[in-house]
């Protein structure tokens, strides 16, 4: 039997001290990485398209305001004044005479001159026409107003379907009576005439003791 002696005088070593045992992990396996592209921005694209937009809108709206503005529309017509230089009423046979002078002012609102060839004015009675005058040919100049006198002189009026409302309305002292006056012209544009009218229509009341006209009232067509 072996017996381990330890001399006296020696140090006795300690045991060497080794770190603890750590098994190795199982590594996972790595996951496949992706990497997203964008696409590039649209922004020329859309810029684009915006001004393009913003054009065909800038157009549309200019054309509709040249046409608007450019469009041809009918001379305006007014009665600027209204003269009742004699009146007579014949009871046999039933009629009258009629002197009317009126004094028109036409009205071009259009961007071209107009060139009317008729101004005719027109009395009635009853909603009757009884007779007219026609006047001369004429010019209107762009964006610009003209006056046209005119004189309306009939004699020997007759009135046989209406005699007696005439003879009620010389016995109340007034006679109501009717005007239309009417222009016709056209406008050259581009080589192509364009034809254009014009009317207004008065009521006119007669007094018939001092032959004056006591009420009017004029309204275009």
């Amino acid at each position: 039997m072996v017996s381990s002696k330890v001399s006296p005088g020696f140090p006795t070593s300690a045991p060497a001290q080794f770190p603890p045992y750590q098994p190795l992990l199982h590594s996972e396996p790595q996951q496949p990485q992706y990497v997203i592209v964008l696409p590039r921005s649209p922004r020329r694209r859309r810029s684009f398209f915006d001004r393009n937009c913003f054009f065909c809108a800038s157009f549309i709206i200019l054309l509709a305001v040249s046409v608007f503005l450019l469009w041809p529309s009918n001379p305006e017509i007014s009665v600027s004044r209204l003269h009742l230089r004699g009146f007579k009423v014949h009871l046999i046979p039933p009629s009258f005479d009629i002197t009317l002078q009126l004094t028109l002012k036409v009205r071009n609102r259009d961007f071209y001159s107009i060139d009317y060839k008729s101004l005719v004015v027109w009395i009635g009675y009853k909603g009757k026409m009884l007779g007219n005058v026609t006047s001369d040919d004429g010019h209107l100049k762009a964006r610009a107003s003209s006056y046209v006198n005119a004189t309306l002189d009939l004699e020997g009026v007759e009135i046989f379907s209406d005699v007696i409302s005439l003879i009620e309305d010389v016995a109340k002292g007034s006679i109501t009576l009717d005007t239309v006056t009417q222009i016709n012209g056209q406008l050259g544009l581009f080589s192509f005439d364009i034809p254009l009218q014009g009317n207004v229509s008065c009521e006119i009341v007669v007094d018939t003791n001092n032959q004056t006209i006591s009420h009017q009232n004029c309204y275009p067509e």
